[in-house]
């Protein structure tokens, strides 16, 4: 399994008083490192969601570990740490250097492209986030 990583270096406009990245940009981050993963996993994200398959966020849990600050180097370590019939888990890591600075947990529920209807995770994506799914 090749560890898949996608950096970010924080705007200007990203970073609050504090000099830290405002809190709701995480999710923006997660994001970006989330259709960067699914290219990682070999689709193409300006086709792939709107033909293979598309997921919905239902969870979102994001814990701060300490600053990330304007024009670092921001690296986001994306894994899968559940897979159901549904839904699936991604864990995100981001790290300046060597230091945690966030920590997300996301569950997609998979749906039909262009609707809102849940299915089940299509089988060649349930079996790429198999190959890389790990305990969370």
């Amino acid at each position: 399994m090749t560890r898949f990583v996608h950096a970010v270096r924080p705007r200007y406009a990203e970073v609050d008083m504090q000099g830290v990245v405002f809190n709701a940009h995480w999710l923006t981050y997660f994001d970006e490192a989330c259709t960067r993963y699914f290219e990682h996993l070999g689709y193409d994200a300006s086709v792939a969601f709107f033909k293979d398959f598309d997921v919905m966020l239902v969870k979102a849990v994001v814990e701060w570990a300490g600053p990330a600050g304007f024009d670092e180097i921001v690296s986001i370590a994306v894994t899968p740490s559940r897979l159901g019939t549904k839904s699936f888990d991604l864990r995100y890591e981001a790290t300046v250097e060597d230091r945690s600075v966030c920590i997300g947990a996301i569950t997609y529920v998979s749906v039909v492209p262009g609707t809102h209807d849940s299915t089940p995770i299509p089988g060649g994506l349930r079996g790429r986030l198999e190959t890389e799914l790990v305990d969370g």
